[in-house]
């Protein structure tokens, strides 16, 4: 290794921001692995790097001691007395042993340790790029599947969509343009791993806002998003503006806020609803698109009694429980339906 080594140093420190003294504890640790590897590993050896030259010199570390029994690890006084007069016994002598080919045997080292610094540099600003981005949409192109895993090529790095983020029936072939949610940046000894999820309610709350200016300007807000992938969705928005109608902003033109937005989902049913203070009046809402007669509230016990028409109970209900499980994730609510003849009984 010589000063142009130095020289690429000093490159690789302005471009990829990794510290040159970094690279040579690093290498002057691999080059005593190589040198035990190549030589002999019974010696206790140093490798120092002339940091202006770029020279590397081995040496072998011996005590001093009065008689010698293990030539590889001690040294005799007067043996160590030539190199210096002021040595005494007890004391650590550096016996300089570098061997004559060692120098290309530095040179594939320090190539090898170089190019392992620089990927752990890029694996770290991945990382910390996409790490400050958990929580956001992303957009990715499909890249494989594997296990039922899908890989989505992220740009920089690939994201991984488990089978429990997957939407169900969805099919995702390579190639396919698709947006998902960055669940959680993790880091392992492969790199920086991104998981990502196309089930998870903060995917919607991401595309609304993206297809809603209002919500992006702040005059309308998103209070809570109940969510059964693939199927059904409930959001409750308020409005800052009582001049802007934050359903009305949601839905957009003819709809084509919601429908864009439906259309990401692969159809994806998607209920708009009013956010209110009152709590009789935010229950009802949550059961759209049934129409509700009465809500008896029980502040204390978070909880409700809703009386529907008795031809509105199974739509209150919905197919399976869907619509009163949703109002009631929505809320935060127990929520009982009652139809009029059961009360009225």
């Amino acid at each position: 290794m010589k000063a142009e080594f130095i020289e690429a140093l000093e490159e690789i420190e302005k471009e990829k921001g990794i510290c040159k003294e970094i690279i040579f504890d690093a290498l002057e640790a691999a080059l005593i692995s190589g040198y035990k590897k190549n030589f002999g590993s019974s010696q206790n050896v140093e490798v120092k790097i002339d940091k202006l030259s770029g020279e590397v010199r081995v040496y072998a570390k011996k005590n001093i001691v009065p008689t010698v029994e293990d030539e590889l690890l001690e040294i005799s006084l007067d043996d160590a007395k030539e190199i210096d007069a002021n040595y005494n016994i007890d004391d650590i002598v550096n016996v300089e042993i570098t061997p004559k080919n060692f120098g290309r045997i530095a040179a594939q080292t320090a190539k090898q340790v170089v190019m392992q610094k620089i990927k752990e540099a890029e694996r770290e600003i991945v990382f910390d790029e996409f790490t400050n981005r958990e929580n956001e949409i992303i957009t990715g192109l499909v890249q494989r599947v594997s296990k039922n895993n899908v890989f989505v090529n992220l740009g920089k790095t690939e994201g991984i969509l488990a089978p429990s983020e997957q939407i169900q029936g969805e099919v995702y072939n390579q190639g396919d343009r698709i947006k998902a949610y960055i669940l959680e940046v993790k880091k392992t000894t492969k790199g920086p791993q991104i998981l990502l999820s196309r089930t998870h309610p903060g995917l919607v709350k991401r595309l609304f806002e993206l297809e809603v200016p209002e919500i992006q300007e702040g005059i309308v807000d998103i209070y809570s998003i109940a969510r059964e992938a693939g199927s059904r969705t409930k959001i409750a928005v308020y409005s800052n503006d009582e001049n802007v109608d934050p359903v009305g902003a949601c839905v957009g033109f003819k709809g084509a806020r919601v429908k864009a937005i439906v259309d990401e989902l692969k159809g994806e049913k998607i209920d708009i609803i009013n956010w209110s203070k009152d709590m009789g009046e935010f229950l009802s809402n949550s059961l759209s698109p049934a129409k509700v007669i009465k809500v008896d509230v029980d502040e204390k016990g978070k909880s409700a009694l809703v009386v529907v028409p008795d031809y509105q109970l199974s739509l209150a209900i919905g197919k399976e429980g869907q619509n009163a499980r949703l109002a009631a994730k929505l809320t935060g609510w127990k929520i009982d339906i009652k139809s009029e003849s059961q009360i009225d009984n």
